[in-house]
């Protein structure tokens, strides 16, 4: 097994083990405002009025259903690598009488043809792919001409005061109240952890140049603590 394969396995046992648990410490630890920052995302996402939809990473499908409340009439696709997580993507839609479909999916390997898409999100799951040009590699490939790919996510602490403040908050006040609400408090270390190696917004913009995209933009959230990226291919 080589270190793409062996983080991939780390990070989807990770997951598995906290998906019961999820969406409440989501809004516990974001004090809900992680629910503006994916409606921003899906906005930006249907601004083209795309047709086919794909959420990678998922997770419990909160911004899959949002795109097909946002777009009716689109086909909306939530693609994630963990079981446990689609189970309970798949149980909201039910209950929502949504149509989404959920599909068990590598994001590094999508198991959908060139083209396929006109519009693709990931939020908060980029941050934990193992390879982030071959993510981006794949997102570039599954567009269509024309398509968009909005990337939602948490950038590196920004400096001063605010970053010192937020720091604090996720090495020492996170991985506690995660730990005690989900009993994995290794899954939120590792969360700080993965946020300190993730690159720089304008970083991320130039990956996403380099990948092809064109248009790319950023723009920080709520003082920098998130960042959404958008990119379309010509």
């Amino acid at each position: 097994m080589n270190e793409t394969e062996a983080k991939a396995r780390k990070v989807r046992a990770m997951f598995g083990e906290i998906a019961p648990r999820y969406d409440l410490l989501n809004r516990l630890l974001s004090g809900g405002v992680d629910q503006r920052w994916r409606r921003l995302a899906v906005r930006l996402a249907t601004e083209k009025a795309p047709r086919r939809i794909l959420d990678v990473a998922t997770g419990t499908g909160d911004v899959a259903l949002l795109l097909k409340r946002a777009r009716p009439e689109a086909e909306v696709v939530g693609a994630d690598f963990t079981p446990q997580m689609l189970e309970l993507a798949r149980a909201k839609a039910e209950r929502a009488a949504t149509d989404v479909r959920f599909v068990e999916a590598d994001a590094l390997a999508l198991p959908f043809a060139d083209a396929s898409f006109d519009a693709l999100t990931v939020a908060f799951g980029f941050r934990n792919f193992a390879d982030y040009e071959r993510g981006l590699a794949e997102f570039y490939r599954v567009l269509a001409p024309g398509g968009r790919a909005v990337i939602l996510e948490f950038p590196p602490p920004p400096e001063g005061f605010l970053g010192r403040a937020y720091r604090f908050y996720f090495w020492r006040l996170l991985p506690w109240i995660g730990g005690v609400v989900s009993g994995r408090p290794e899954a939120y270390r590792y969360l700080p952890s993965s946020v300190e190696r993730f690159p720089r917004p304008e970083r991320l913009a130039a990956m996403m140049q380099e990948a092809g995209f064109a248009g790319v933009r950023w723009r920080l959230l709520t003082g920098g603590i998130a960042a959404v990226h958008l990119g379309d291919k010509p």
